[in-house]
């Protein structure tokens, strides 16, 4: 395998599919406008229809719509006529997808879903083609080559169609006002979900040293050594006032103070970075990548509460 000339091949196929997106932004014009408008105006959900390589594109935006607060369903062509139609009400917007516009089941198809529904929107690259007869207003999918070698498999083609699906769908958040805050609704699993929700008592460590001021080196020396954390907070009756950590001990052990006068108030650091356990995990660990820092002190209403790893964040996928 010649494996320039491979790389050489994939780079074409990339440089064809970006000159093909190019010339879609360029024809964006007043259809795209009121395809959007359509749909933003509609009383029911959209509809979006498909069959072959189109299908697949067309159950990809229904994903992203939904996804992004606007209600959509897939129906596939060749069902449809087997009675899924029965899915459009009149108060649904129909979004048809079909390259050639005059394949047979979407051409079978077209007088129904005009008919059922609010409004039938047009995506294909064929102007003069049934589905943009039918249409009540068109997106021009069109492409002058595909970017495959024979130029015959759907792939500049398919490429043109999610960027469509998805310049709608981003223009209709922002019509809605669609948010973070809406975002995380729709997606409470995975490590999406925890970063957009996730709170940070949800990962507090199950150990939490802790040391009073008045503690000394032996108390002090076991608490740091009984947590896998390599710290111990210093509290006041649940008042933090200070951290000690392991490096602390270290640079005390290597000066020529008297151990036995040692207490916890003159080694440890003063005024430790905390956060509140109902704040967001991604919070927390902004704070550890930004102070460069393994823990974070948990507190409740100020109170010393708990401990925060990051190994624990990233494991839970917090980013």
């Amino acid at each position: 395998m010649n494996q320039n000339h491979i790389l050489q091949i994939a780079k074409e196929a990339v440089a064809i599919e970006i000159a093909e997106l190019e010339s879609l932004r360029n024809r964006l014009d007043a259809n795209f406008l009121k395809a959007v408008e359509i749909i933003n105006s509609g009383k029911g959900k959209l509809i979006i229809v498909g069959i072959g390589k189109s299908a697949h594109v067309g159950n990809k935006i229904v994903a992203t719509l939904n996804s992004t607060g606007t209600p959509a369903q897939f129906l596939h062509a060749s069902e449809a006529i087997h009675g899924d139609l029965g899915v459009i009400q009149k108060t649904d917007v129909v979004l048809c997808i079909s390259n050639s516009g005059n394949s047979p089941e979407i051409v079978n198809l077209l007088p129904f879903l005009k008919e059922y529904s609010s409004a039938l929107i047009g995506m294909t690259g064929n102007k003069n083609s049934k589905l943009a007869e039918f249409s009540d207003v068109i997106l021009n999918s069109a492409v002058e080559k595909e970017a495959c070698p024979i130029k015959l498999a759907p792939t500049s083609s398919t490429t043109v169609q999610m960027a469509l699906g998805d310049a709608l769908a981003v223009c209709l958040m922002e019509l809605n006002g669609f948010r973070e805050k809406d975002f995380a609704k729709f997606h409470p699993g995975g490590s999406l979900g925890k970063n957009l929700t996730a709170k940070v008592e949800q990962f507090l460590s199950s150990q939490k040293p802790q040391v009073t001021q008045d503690a000394n080196i032996r108390e002090i020396i076991i608490s740091v050594s009984g947590s896998s954390h390599g710290i111990t907070v210093v509290t006041d009756e649940e008042k933090i006032t200070g951290v000690i950590t392991d490096g602390d001990l270290r640079r005390m052990l290597l000066s020529e103070q008297d151990l036995a006068k040692v207490s916890a108030r003159e080694i440890m650091s003063h005024h430790p970075k905390s956060i509140e356990k109902d704040a967001l995990a991604k919070e927390a660990m902004a704070i550890l990548k930004e102070r460069n820092i393994g823990q974070l002190i948990v507190t409740d209403q100020g109170s010393y509460f708990g401990i925060i790893d990051i190994h624990r964040l990233l494991d839970e996928g917090i980013n």
